[in-house]
């Protein structure tokens, strides 16, 4: 039986380009989509709430713009799309000069 053949376990060396995203980071980063899905939840949940699928109810601009459910899904796009990276590029900058020191 020739040796060769076999594979070994990577030494550290080779598994250092796999690197694993800080829990703090990962929770920044799902707040905006937990954030949309809760929107997206209690506009099924209460669709009363929702002016738009309400046929029965009138209302102006007022009503119709600023509805609950809709106002949350559009906090978890901002966000999702305009806080959470710089605060994930803070948080892996700050582990990178804690692991310097």
């Amino acid at each position: 039986m020739n040796s060769d053949v076999a594979t070994s376990i990577p030494s550290e060396r080779e598994r250092q380009g796999i690197e694993r995203r800080p829990w703090r980071a990962l929770v920044v980063q799902l707040l905006g989509p937990i954030t949309i899905v809760g929107g997206l939840v209690w506009g099924v949940a209460q669709p009363y709430r929702i002016l738009i699928l309400d046929r029965g109810r009138g209302g102006d601009l007022y009503d119709y713009v600023f509805q609950g459910p809709l106002l949350v899904i559009v906090v978890g796009l901002a966000f999702t799309l305009l806080v959470a990276p710089g605060l994930v590029q803070d948080l892996a900058s700050e582990e990178r000069r804690g692991s310097q020191s």
